[in-house]
């Protein structure tokens, strides 16, 4: 089996295509999916340059990877809603398992996977399952109700421009903190724009119900929040301490499939956009972590065997 690894930490040089893997099977639960594509991560690249700051559950070489597009191939006991040439999405929660999906094969519990998105080439429904559950996520934590307000920072990138879309489908007026040449596509997500600066706070009234800091702008902003709001944080290192009643979360995104398919109808009725930067084959590996690491994408990072 072919796939991207590394077997040392460092830059993108250290990223080979190696071809005598062994082909993974399935266990009770599982499936095995041949990948049509994959998405890169900014967490990919930490990790590749030894700089994840926790302990991960198997060491060296590692197979990076996290989201999934692809076929059903092989299916395991105790399975009975997949079945062989199945088209599925889900991710590996690489953190926990180091099964990386920038491979020709990969295995996943079948409950991380449900099914594609109708007509949605491969490359594009890949962008959907971490990110879109992350913004989720983000604003199950929140729980806020129709008609409440929340500002959420780095609103075009992949998560925020899911966490804009899915705050218009539930009814919340969302503002959105973003580079000036980001506004368009924040308005057509029908949220307010804020263009992005040195120090944010300034620029944005006060009295959110809720603030969701995807730039890591940090706990300045919950100077924006409202008595009693919501805020949620990239990660959970980056949690301020709760005050004024103010809720604190911090992400740490988690497979769900049920979720993960009302996403699916929601990019099928043209509610969700999907935005792809770069499609990128296992051979130039390297050149799409570089293009990653120099930020400024509008879109996800696609890796195809």
């Amino acid at each position: 089996m072919r796939a991207v690894s590394y077997a040392q930490f460092g830059g993108p040089e250290v990223l080979q295509v190696v071809t005598d893997l062994p082909v993974p099977q399935p266990g009770p639960g599982q499936v095995r999916v041949r990948v049509a594509a994959s998405v890169l991560h900014p967490v990919d690249l930490m990790v590749r340059a030894g700089r994840f700051p926790a302990p991960l559950p198997t060491g060296l070489p590692y197979v990076p990877g996290w989201d999934v597009a692809g076929t059903v191939d092989a299916v395991g006991p105790s399975v009975g809603d997949l079945a062989v040439n199945d088209e599925v999405i889900g991710f590996s929660p690489w953190l926990r398992t180091t099964v990386g999906a920038h491979a020709e094969y990969v295995v996943l519990d079948a409950a991380w996977l449900t099914a594609a998105p109708v007509g949605v080439p491969a490359g594009e429904a890949a962008t959907l399952p971490a990110n879109g559950l992350t913004a989720v996520q983000a604003l199950d934590m929140l729980a806020l109700p129709p008609g409440s307000s929340v500002l959420v920072t780095g609103a075009a990138g992949q998560v925020g421009g899911f966490t804009l879309a899915l705050a218009r489908v539930a009814g919340l007026r969302a503002t959105g903190v973003a580079a000036a040449g980001d506004r368009e596509f924040v308005e057509s997500q029908g949220a307010a724009f804020v263009p992005r600066s040195d120090d944010p706070v300034p620029a944005v009234a006060a009295g959110f119900d809720a603030v969701v800091d995807l730039a890591v702008i940090g706990s300045s902003l919950m100077e924006l929040v409202r008595d009693g709001g919501g805020f949620v944080a990239a990660s959970p290192p980056l949690r301020p301490e709760p005050a004024r009643g103010i809720r604190t979360f911090a992400l740490n995104v988690q497979p769900d499939r049920a979720r993960l398919g009302e996403l699916v109808k929601l990019v099928e009725s043209g509610d969700i956009p999907l935005r792809v930067a770069g499609v990128y084959p296992f051979t130039e590996a390297a050149a799409a972590h570089e293009r990653l690491a120099r930020g400024g994408l509008r879109g996800g990072v696609v890796i195809v065997p």
